[in-house]
């Protein structure tokens, strides 16, 4: 994969099918389902962990009075769903080995 902020669907797509030697479809297929699971988790548990990886949470904002710092005008924000991810121990252990990279 190349070095840049974002990656796309299509990336990972592009390389399981490098690494694996799967169809292009399919392996889209299999990137679109995983993601799918995770929104579904989402919505019906409010928590999804992926062993070893992390831990997906759906949490609430409460609305709250926010201010312009330019004009100090106040205005509502609304109360909103946000997405947490944690990162698994093994996951963090691995991101900060020196020797993995």
């Amino acid at each position: 994969m190349n070095n840049k902020e974002n990656i796309s669907r299509d990336e990972i797509a592009e390389a399981m099918q490098s690494e694996f030697g799967f169809n292009r479809k399919l392996c889209l297929d299999i990137v679109n389902d995983i993601v799918d699971i995770i929104i579904a988790g989402l919505q019906s548990d409010k928590k999804v962990k992926i062993h070893n990886f992390g831990t997906f949470k759906l949490n609430n904002k409460s609305s709250r009075i926010g201010r312009n710092p330019k004009t100090k005008e106040e205005f509502n924000i609304s109360s909103r769903n946000v997405i947490t991810f944690k990162a698994s121990k093994i996951l963090l252990k691995y991101m900060n080995d020196k020797n993995s990279f």
